[in-house]
């Protein structure tokens, strides 16, 4: 369970406020993977960053029982000097999970090849979101925080991303945010509508897709 209460992020971007979380309420269930939808630029990627404590609200303070990930596809908790290998052990022994079991499935599945003993700050962003997908799928969470990671790579890997966090959510809660409503339609069962720093909560993920749709129809 993840519980925002009276949540409220503000951004102060030349000289004008931007408000993306205006005194939100809101209960995710435990159990239930969250399609998070709004605009480019509502907050959805900021309200992920709160959610995992990477970045502090203005005001107000979340809940949660149980661990929960660091936002899929922000790669900013990488140590850039060290390898991918290297701050692949580094996290595994944060979680205690056996290093080599985790060194193992990250290299599998991130498909790095050499760059994975290369300096983390060699990589293009789309290695590094493989890189922070594959040692999250590495590692149990309670709540997987999910940010476009599945639109990276080729067909072939997109697919296997999403085969793995299917079989993550089996046991694992999640909130999601991609631009693709099927991926949201398959793995979601309910959704949330940031919308001029409100949300608005479904526990249909169809009832969201509509009502987001709309929101984004131009006429």
């Amino acid at each position: 369970m993840i519980r925002l209460q009276n949540l409220t992020k503000t951004y102060n971007i030349k000289g004008q406020r931007k408000t993306v979380a205006n005194n939100i309420t809101q209960t995710f269930p435990t159990g239930s993977s969250v399609a998070l939808l709004g605009r480019n630029g509502a907050g959805k990627s900021s309200l992920l960053r709160m959610i995992s404590g990477a970045m502090l609200p203005t005001s107000g303070n979340i809940y949660s029982t149980g661990s929960i990930s660091w936002p899929v596809g922000f790669g900013g908790s990488f140590h850039p000097e060290l390898t991918g290998a290297q701050n692949t052990q580094f996290v595994a022994r944060i979680y205690g999970i056996n290093t080599d079991d985790v060194l193992e499935f990250v290299a599998d599945f991130a498909e790095l090849g050499a760059h994975f003993d290369l300096p983390f700050r060699t990589y293009s962003s789309g290695m590094r979101a493989r890189l922070a997908f594959g040692l999250s799928m590495a590692i149990p969470f309670d709540t997987y925080l999910i940010d476009e990671v599945t639109a990276v790579g080729d067909a072939n890997f997109r697919t296997k991303s999403n085969q793995v966090l299917k079989g993550k959510l089996e046991y694992s809660s999640a909130i999601v945010v991609s631009h693709s409503l099927g991926i949201l339609r398959e793995i979601c069962n309910c959704g949330a509508i940031l919308e001029n720093g409100k949300m608005t909560f479904y526990e249909d993920v169809s009832d969201a897709i509509t009502h987001h749709m709309a929101n984004m129809d131009p006429s």
